[in-house]
């Protein structure tokens, strides 16, 4: 039988590339990167983000939490740990489901893994009944 000889370094090679191409999609789908939005921009109602929860602001991947009364936060809303976006604030924490990380509402720090880096701090301003990004 005679054909092209593979060597085994060729094959684990290749299997690298199609894991980084397969690993770049995935991350491509969930909103890798840090979160979006511009200086300025309206993300929507103070009245939608309710006292002691958040709510997340998909489009421009930034979640608002509002710990105490009156006391409004902003967070990328891109997970440190493979850059899914976060899906739903509850409990009083930051949830990714896409491997069970969670992070505090009042500073975005882990309170549960795999993540080991808290989200991103991102400002954001409240005037009247409007919550933009400073």
């Amino acid at each position: 039988m005679t054909g092209p000889v593979t060597s085994r370094r060729s094959v684990v090679a290749a299997g690298a590339v199609g894991l980084t191409g397969l690993l770049g999609a995935c991350g491509s789908e969930t909103g890798g990167g840090e979160g979006g939005g511009e200086a300025g921009e309206r993300l929507g109602a103070a009245s939608d983000v309710p006292e002691g929860g958040g709510r997340v602001f998909d489009g421009q991947r930034v979640v608002v939490t509002q710990p105490a009364a009156g006391d409004f936060r902003g967070f990328s809303a891109v997970c440190p740990h493979q850059g899914c976006t976060v899906s739903e604030v509850r409990d009083g924490t930051i949830d990714c489901l896409c491997h069970g990380s969670k992070f505090a509402i009042e500073d975005g720090s882990v309170v549960q893994g795999p993540a080991t880096e808290p989200l991103t701090a991102r400002e954001v301003t409240v005037s009247g009944e409007d919550i933009r990004l400073a």
